[in-house]
This record gives C-alpha cells, sequence and structure tokens, in this order.
C-alpha cells in the first residue's frame, strides 16, 4: 500500500462502505469525501461525514499508519486544526485524537490491491499493455483531448518565462524558439543562444542582404573563425568583423555538434536555412497569428539555402548539387514543436479562445511523428495519425506511464475500476 494509491482508494470511494465504524465503535457515514488538495494541508478539504448522528464539515486526513499523525508533526500544523476524520490503512497505535480514526485495510478489494501491483511492477512498455484494448473509444478520445492540452500548457509556461526574459515580445520569442527548433535536439541549446545573441531587430535592418544575415548568425556560432580559401565565406568574414564591432556582440560559448548526423542536418545548413527565413520573412509571428490555414504557414517556412549551399554542407568543401530546402518534416517539426504552442501560448495569454482552438485544429491537420514512442504504441495496435494524436501519446508515456502514474490516468483509472 502506498499513501497516493491510500488517497486514490478515499476519492473515488473504492470500499466496502456498508456498516464503517470508527476505531471507538461509532457509526460512520461518508456523505461527501472531500476534494482533493494537492497543496500544503490535509489530503481532502470539504468533506462532509455523518458520526454517530451527527454531521461534521471539514478536512480528512489519510495515512498507511496512525503513528503517521505524530511522525509527520500534524497536532502542531494550523492547516490541520479543521480535520474531522483520520483515515488509515493500519492502525499501528492509540494517539487518543480528537476526532475519529477509521481503518480501511479490510475493506479493500483484493482484486484492486492486486491489479494496482500488477501495474506497478511490470517492465512492459506501458505499466497496462495487457489491457489496454479493453478501454473504450470515448474514454480515449477524452483523454487525448486533456493529455494535448496539459502537453501545451507546459511548453506555453516554458514561453511565458521566454516573454518576462524579453518584455513580452512576441517576435522575439518566436524567433528563439525557431532558432532552437532549427537546431535540432543537438544543436538546440547552441541554437537558442545564438538567437538570444542577436535580437530580432538587428536582423531585420540586415534581412535584404541574405549574407549579412548568414554573416550574423554564422559569426555569432563561431563558424567563421577559420582560414577559408573561397571567397564567399571570406565574404562572411569580412561582414561579420564589421557588424561584430557595430553591434558590439558576444559570440555563443557553446559549440555546434557535428558528429554523427546527417550532412543535411548539419549545423551550417540548418543555419543558413533559418538565415533564409529571416531574409524572407518580416513579423513572422504576426503572419502566423493571422494566418486562417496552415497551408499559408507552411509556405512561409518553406525556404531554401542560398545558392552557395547548393554545392556545400560545410564552408570549403564542395559536394554534389542539392538545393537545401526545408524538407517537409523538419517543417511539420517546426509546425508540431514551435508554431502551435506559441499560438496557443497567445491565446492563453490573452483570453482568447480562436488561437488556442486554431492551434488544436492545426496539429490535427499535420501527420503524426514517427519516433520509438509512437511506434510502440502503433504495436498495441493504437492508431495515431495526426499530430494531435501522436503528441498526446508522447505525454502520456513520458508524464505518466514513464513515472507509473496510472491512479492519475485515465486509462489506469478504467482498467482499476473494473
Amino acid at each position: 500500500m502506498t499513501e497516493r494509491l491510500l488517497q486514490y482508494i478515499w476519492q473515488f470511494q473504492y470500499f466496502n462502505a456498508k456498516e464503517l465504524r470508527s476505531t471507538e465503535g461509532e457509526l460512520l457515514q461518508v456523505i461527501h469525501p472531500g476534494m482533493y488538495n494537492t497543496n500544503q494541508g490535509p489530503d481532502f478539504t470539504d468533506a462532509k461525514i455523518k458520526l454517530s448522528g451527527m454531521v461534521w464539515a471539514g478536512s480528512i486526513e489519510l495515512h498507511i499508519k496512525t503513528s503517521d499523525w505524530k511522525n509527520h508533526r500534524h497536532s502542531s500544523d494550523s492547516n490541520y486544526k479543521n480535520v474531522i476524520l483520520h483515515v488509515v490503512w493500519e492502525d499501528d497505535v492509540d494517539l487518543s485524537l480528537p476526532f475519529p480514526t477509521l481503518i480501511l485495510q479490510d475493506k479493500v478489494s483484493k482484486i484492486l490491491l492486486s491489479r494496482y501491483e500488477e501495474l506497478m511492477n511490470t517492465g512492459s512498455f506501458i505499466p497496462c499493455e495487457k489491457n489496454i484494448h479493453l478501454v473504450n473509444d470515448i474514454t480515449w478520445s477524452a483523454w487525448k483531448e486533456r493529455l494535448l492540452v496539459e502537453r501545451l500548457q507546459s511548453k506555453t509556461r516554458y514561453i511565458f518565462d521566454l516573454l518576462e526574459k524579453n518584455n513580452n515580445h512576441w517576435e522575439e520569442t518566436l524567433w528563439w524558439q525557431l532558432a532552437k527548433n532549427f537546431g535540432i535536439k543537438i544543436n538546440s541549446v547552441a541554437f537558442e543562444a545564438i538567437a538570444r545573441s542577436i535580437s530580432i531587430a538587428v536582423l531585420a535592418k540586415h534581412k535584404n542582404q541574405i549574407h549579412q544575415v548568414e554573416a550574423l548568425l554564422f559569426g555569432q556560432a563561431g563558424l567563421l573563425d577559420a582560414a577559408f580559401e573561397e571567397e564567399y565565406p571570406k565574404l562572411l568574414q569580412r561582414e561579420y568583423q564589421f557588424l561584430f564591432k557595430k553591434y558590439t556582440l558576444q559570440k555563443i560559448k557553446t559549440k555546434l555538434a557535428f558528429l554523427r548526423m546527417r550532412p543535411s542536418n548539419f549545423p551550417t545548413v540548418r543555419l543558413a536555412q533559418l538565415a533564409m527565413l529571416v531574409h524572407e520573412n518580416s513579423q513572422l509571428f504576426s503572419k502566423i497569428k493571422e494566418a486562417a490555414k496552415l497551408s499559408s504557414v507552411k509556405e512561409l517556412l518553406s525556404v531554401t539555402a542560398n545558392d552557395y549551399w547548393h554545392y556545400h554542407y560545410v564552408f570549403d568543401e564542395t559536394s554534389a548539387f542539392k538545393k537545401k530546402t526545408l524538407g517537409e518534416q523538419m517543417i511539420s517539426n517546426i509546425l508540431i514543436n514551435t508554431v502551435v504552442p506559441i499560438l496557443f501560448a497567445y491565446g492563453l495569454h490573452q483570453n482568447e479562445n480562436s488561437y488556442k482552438d486554431k492551434a488544436l485544429k492545426w496539429l490535427e491537420e499535420i501527420a503524426a511523428e514517427k519516433n520509438a514512442i509512437t511506434r510502440g504504441f502503433s504495436s498495441l495496435k493504437l492508431p495515431h495519425k495526426t499530430a494531435f494524436d501522436s503528441q498526446a501519446f508522447i505525454q502520456l508515456k513520458n508524464e505518466y506511464c514513464n513515472k507509473k502514474r496510472c491512479l492519475d490516468c485515465a486509462i489506469g483509472n478504467k482498467l482499476l475500476k473494473n
């Protein structure tokens, strides 16, 4: 037995409530179990019980053992002065408390305890994979929507933190997030640092000259420090030396990684594509915010690095001709991880549901992601056609299944209840 399981049992009243009696033998009836409290104080607030014919209202505290009340020093804590009932799994000591104690150990189904133990001890992809097929579509649909909103709210909190650091500048925040996304996982920290080192206002002054935008990005990344043979990187070096002094810039200290990645994901290629995005667009956040269709945003993101990169993946090394176009998969990644979250955050910040609804709608128009998590759910015959589904499954796996939070999960609840 765990305290969280005991709280779960009490919250949903999953015990035999007939002829309940306190440890003193008084007849006890639960009129309302109370509201589960995740903050400081008793486990449940606003509860109501009837004890020997008299109705009591207040808080309820739960413990594995009666002695935990003393061990946790609740008697001297003013947060517990309104407790009307102490619910325990095992009554191991008589504390003579001024309110009744109820023991649940012999009133809970052994089947429920057995199912919970099985969930906690499994080493499967997800704890409930043996019985997950028993959950109906209605439960899944409602739970996936909640999971998705949870995931977006988590990303929103990070976006709000960024807004605090740049005086609520939405264009700047989008720029930081876009750069982080272009860095993919391995270079995301470095790319965000590059974005933070050059404001979007500075880039806007030079957006009409692609080589100047590239000079700023490559220079800040420390990629223009070599002795080059080709004329184009030499040009970027000269431009950067001038701009570096003009804006008193500070290069980032994080080094970019090239190893163990496909050439199309090299940071040089991604920075060149990011430079082109800046070159071709101004007020990008405003355009995204006002876009009526997802296709319009995709068009904004469909950029190709300048001509030099048709024959290069890195400076001074020529390669076979290939246009460095931002691919469909990368565009989807940016839409899912940057565009949708910032649009949802803006709707939440402005209290405008239309933006939040549009963000959710766009996720339903984007194909589901393909990764280890989504493949795991596919093997369980759980369909996910859109990014709406895959994002929900990622949240489920990372925040519930991996942490064995079955008691907080609608699917786990359904299986335990049944």
